[in-house]
């Protein structure tokens, strides 16, 4: 059932830099929040052609501390910094994988203040779930990053290497848990099943526990709740640097820079996986409006603020807009429900 958005203002959140957190996917054709006063459901977004964008509102369809959330928050922050945006608020509609935030978005048809964070987790979620809000639904704006993910363990782990954990995963699939913070078919999910698949496992026998957000996965890992965990390097990179969980493997063609961890490909393993994010607007966006949104997040691409940002979080380049973002998005669509079937978990 549809539902109406709220007719109240969203709760104002400050502008912070928040935890390396963060997650996007391809696998064999499978490429597979800031501060303000949100306007009220009737307002839209206003902006002078010589001057910083004005009024804009980004949903997180995650909850905080999220690859989405941190993603978002680190746009708003840059855009910010750079004066290209006056405030922006980011704000969290969590739920379903991310499909009640993109209801919430469809909802918000005519609306020019509101762009949406999203990524492969979506895509998969509205497959999975069944939503009757899809992406088709939505205007593509722009695809701004890949991530590899990780294999994780926690600290003190008898799996310390790839080979004993697949052994000990080979042996009793049900008994080695594997967390992730995405529903059924989002990266975190996708990624501990195509492993499977590689090793020889099936993946219906695999025991995938799903967290809401890479927060609430860490503290799983740290409390052994799961055996590994498969999670976007972000989420996880302060906490292997510290020593609280070690990276097996990462699912890149090549090393992540700055992470001390293999390809899977170097340990024997024929798979390559990696995760990605972007922006979509509401229907109903006017092609004016949906090109000042794109031209806003080309100027941000090109700042050194959000250089940075790539650097320090360690989000490979993919920026994408417009029609191109399009037919990415239309061919993600197709490759997930694909690879779910293939996988024998649709």
């Amino acid at each position: 059932m549809c539902f109406e958005p709220p007719q109240t203002k969203e709760s104002p959140v400050r502008v912070r830099t928040p935890i390396k957190v963060v997650a996007a996917a391809t696998v064999a054709g499978l490429a597979l929040s800031a501060c303000g006063v949100s306007g009220d459901d009737s307002s839209t977004g206003t902006s002078s052609s010589s001057g910083p964008v004005k009024g804009l509102r980004i949903l997180v369809p995650n909850s905080p501390g999220s690859g989405y959330d941190t993603t978002a928050r680190l746009a708003a922050k840059a855009m910010q910094d750079a004066k290209l945006s006056e405030t922006i608020e980011v704000f969290n509609s969590a739920g379903a994988g991310g499909t009640v935030g993109l209801q919430r978005l469809v909802n918000e048809k005519g609306h020019d203040d509101i762009l949406m964070q999203m990524g492969l987790g979506v895509v998969g979620a509205v497959y999975t779930n069944k939503s009757k809000a899809t992406l088709n639904d939505t205007v593509p704006i722009a695809k701004l990053i890949e991530e590899s993910e990780a294999i994780v363990v926690p600290k003190g782990s008898p799996y310390d290497t790839l080979d004993k954990l697949v052994a000990a995963w080979k042996a009793n699939p049900g008994k080695v848990p594997v967390g992730g913070a995405s529903n059924a078919g989002g990266p975190d999910h996708l990624t501990p099943m195509l492993l499977a698949k590689a090793v020889g496992i099936t993946p219906k026998d695999v025991n995938y526990v799903a967290y809401d957000g890479g927060g609430e996965l860490l503290t799983g890992v740290l409390g052994k709740k799961v055996a590994f965990a498969a999670t976007g390097i972000g989420e996880v990179a302060e906490q292997a640097k510290s020593g609280d969980v070690k990276i097996l493997a990462v699912t890149s063609a090549n090393p992540v820079e700055g992470v001390d961890a293999p390809t899977l490909k170097s340990l024997g393993v024929d798979m390559e996986f990696t995760n990605w994010r972007g922006i979509v607007g509401p229907p109903g966006l006017s092609d004016a409006k949906a090109k000042e949104y794109v031209d806003l997040l080309t100027k941000m691409h090109g700042t050194d603020q959000w250089k940075k940002t790539l650097a320090d979080q360690g989000w490979t380049d993919s920026f994408q807009t417009g029609d191109d973002f399009k037919t990415f998005l239309t061919a993600q669509n197709d490759s997930v429900a694909g690879v779910l079937k293939e996988l024998g978990l649709a």
